[in-house]
């Protein structure tokens, strides 16, 4: 399949077209790089200006099918696969993503548009999935005990669940697809995934890595496609896949709960968030303001751990706000493989004009534009990063996903307040705080409803640690050493003696 090399930015051009010459375009099925059986084809944009960078194949539900198909038929000799085989695959995977950063990391940028060195961020991030469950391939437990009334034992296995669909979102398009792919993987399960229209070539390119590490055929299958529900959810019902690993919106997300009900499929899922970012008025503001910068502006803001909603105490608001606004007004906007680029495009235009929306209400409801505020004309999705004091709680930006470079600062005066507006919210993902009272920050971390808190600390990502939310914001963890047991199945034999 030929590629189109429109859209590169200006810096780096040679090194664009060769990246995305290297990269797959077809549908990985069964080992094989395959077409759509349609022969269709979708575009993928250069969102730093909107203009076309390639084509990859268009999977139809037969597509689908074919790649579950696969999946199942190597799942009995992957389950049979010792764990010290799947920690060489892993490892030799880990390798590869490090050796190979800089080319994984311009492509992801020219498809996402996020900064450079934020791409090369991520490719380690995912890498050190692959790392960490390759550990826990190794680790993969059971027991054996007596019956408490004797006579018996008791002996506990663990397997794989079996075939499983993974479905990744665009905004982390390479450590999305670790996360879940390394411990189905170390757990000795195959996989289809899907991953979103917008970013496809990342997870395309881990492909081929993980072709090269030695993982067998159909053990790992990708389909990209434009007609998402049209092709998942044949196979969500198909009964032929026993797992659904899932991170995107809660609104697609309770849709998918909904079809895997009919199979009582086992499910993963990673939603949305409107996370609250604290900040007392004992806090050290300059670390309050570098965790808000971190919380926020990861990503361009395009993150379900992105601080949502900016509570500080109403004696230091002034001034964090100041802070933030100097801060946020110096960071340069430009596309992402440009020298010095600090804040990329944003996803797509529906992406901006969300962001442009919100901001829009906030200010028609009171808040006080610090800097920012205006998308700018011109190519490309950029929008400037903002900061709003004065946020109204009634304001849209304070129970939406902004999902844009945008701080939404709200004063509080108690912290009864300010944990009581923290949880008025259907999400529950994450939530940080800053304060240097320690007994303050025992009580309001655990009182805050959320599945994962930052204490004094903007970043609670790590492949080492559970992440996952509660309330509407998810089911069950990915990472650490539980994230292993979401793709294990466990069996109790009992033995008479």
């Amino acid at each position: 399949m030929g590629v189109q090399k429109m859209g590169i930015s200006d810096t780096g051009s040679t090194d664009a077209a060769r990246v995305l010459d290297a990269v797959a375009t077809d549908l990985l099925i069964g080992g094989s790089w395959e077409r759509a059986v349609s022969g269709a084809t979708f575009p993928v944009h250069d969102p730093a200006t909107g203009e076309e960078l390639t084509r990859v194949a268009d999977a139809s539900p037969e597509d689908g099918q074919r790649a579950l198909d696969a999946a199942v038929a190597a799942q009995r000799d992957f389950a049979a696969t010792s764990p010290r085989d799947r920690y060489d695959m892993l490892m030799k995977a880990f390798d590869l993503l490090t050796e190979r950063i800089d080319d994984l990391a311009l492509l992801m940028t020219l498809e996402m548009g996020k900064p450079l060195p934020e791409s090369r961020g991520e490719i380690t991030y995912a890498a050190e999935f692959f790392r960490h469950f390759a550990g826990e391939a190794l680790r993969i437990d059971g027991g054996y005990q007596t019956a408490p009334a004797g006579g018996a034992r008791f002996l506990v296995t663990k397997q794989p669940v079996g075939p499983c669909l993974l479905i990744t979102p665009w905004n982390f398009p390479m450590a999305m697809g670790t996360r879940k792919i390394g411990p189905a993987i170390a757990a000795g399960c195959t996989s289809v995934i899907k991953p979103a229209a917008q970013t496809p070539l990342s997870m395309l390119a881990l492909g081929q890595i993980l072709i090269e590490a030695g993982v067998p055929a159909g053990v790992v299958n990708i389909v990209t496609t434009t007609d998402a529900g049209g092709v998942m959810e044949p196979l969500i019902k198909s009964g032929k896949a026993r797992k659904l690993s899932f991170t995107g919106s809660t609104k697609v997300g309770k849709v998918l709960l909904e079809q895997c009900a009919d199979k009582v499929l086992r499910t993963s899922m990673e939603l949305g968030g409107n996370a609250p970012f604290v900040v007392f008025e004992d806090a050290d503001l300059d670390e309050a303001v570098a965790g808000a910068m971190a919380a926020k502006m990861r990503n361009m803001g395009e993150a379900c751990t992105a601080a949502n909603r900016i509570y500080v105490h109403r004696d230091v608001a002034e001034e964090f706000a100041q802070r933030m606004a100097d801060t946020m007004s110096a960071l340069r906007v430009g596309p992402g493989v440009a020298e010095g680029t600090q804040v990329g495009p944003l996803i797509d235009d529906a992406g901006r004009s969300k962001v442009v929306d919100l901001v829009a209400d906030a200010t028609e409801r009171g808040a006080r534009v610090l800097t920012g505020g205006t998308a700018p004309e011109g190519a490309g999705f950029f929008y400037p990063p903002t900061v709003l004091l004065d946020v109204s709680p009634d304001a849209r930006m304070a129970s939406e996903e902004i999902f844009g470079p945008v701080a939404s600062i709200i004063p509080f005066d108690t912290e009864e307040e300010v944990v009581e507006a923290a949880n008025d919210t259907a999400y529950g993902l994450v939530s940080y705080v800053f304060t240097n009272d320690l007994r303050r920050a025992l009580r309001v971390a655990e009182g805050l409803e959320s599945g994962m808190v930052g204490l004094n600390q903007g970043v609670v990502s790590n492949p080492a640690a559970p992440f996952g939310g509660i309330k509407e914001s998810g089911l069950g963890r990915e990472g650490g050493n539980v994230g292993i047991d979401e793709f294990l199945e466990v069996k109790y034999i009992g033995i008479s003696v």
